[in-house]
């Protein structure tokens, strides 16, 4: 069995004038996305960064497609803070990416892991069966999508299952 323990290297593709502390939204899709979808998508992520507003102003924000699968949002908010109705306008974007390209992006139960190099995708229910049977390890890259800041991004949204909250699943099986 392969194990991935070095994480692919994404860090270049963020921006650098962003505050480290900006506002991240990570969104997962249960699938890949051919190449064609992530091209339409792409676009349709640069016009609602161009138009994303906060109370009239513009906001700070950056956003991509990683893996093909992880849509990023980032808002730089010393540049304007984020309200509550432009972080509303985000999750509408996100429904209506899910409705254009018939996936889910807000499913927390899905869990996504770097193995055998690509994204590997695993519901929570299945985590002790694939620990058990070593299909994961202790030492598995885990994608954290609970990174909230552009740093948790950078240092902590890939990283070893043993380090993730998942690590309460080690104890029941014995690893």
């Amino acid at each position: 069995m392969i194990q991935d323990t070095h994480a692919p290297d994404y860090t270049y593709l963020l921006p650098e004038d962003f505050d480290d502390h900006s506002r991240v939204w990570i969104y997962q899709s249960n699938r890949l996305l051919s190449m064609s979808e992530a091209l339409q998508l792409e676009s349709l992520l640069d016009t609602f960064i161009s138009e994303w507003k906060s109370h009239g102003k513009k906001v700070k924000g950056f956003g991509t497609l990683f893996f093909g699968q992880f849509i990023i949002l980032m808002a730089d908010e010393t540049a304007s803070g984020v309200s509550g109705c432009s972080t509303d306008s985000s999750v509408r974007f996100i429904q209506q990416l899910e409705k254009t390209f018939n996936i889910q992006l807000l499913d927390r139960q899905l869990l996504a892991f770097w193995h055998n190099n690509k994204v590997q995708t695993l519901p929570l229910s299945q985590v002790p069966y694939a620990l058990e049977h070593q299909f994961i390890t202790q030492d598995t890259l885990y994608f954290n999508n609970l990174a909230d800041t552009k740093i948790k991004l950078l240092r902590e949204w890939m990283i070893p299952l043993k380090d993730s909250w998942l690590k309460r699943y080690l104890v029941k099986t014995s690893l």
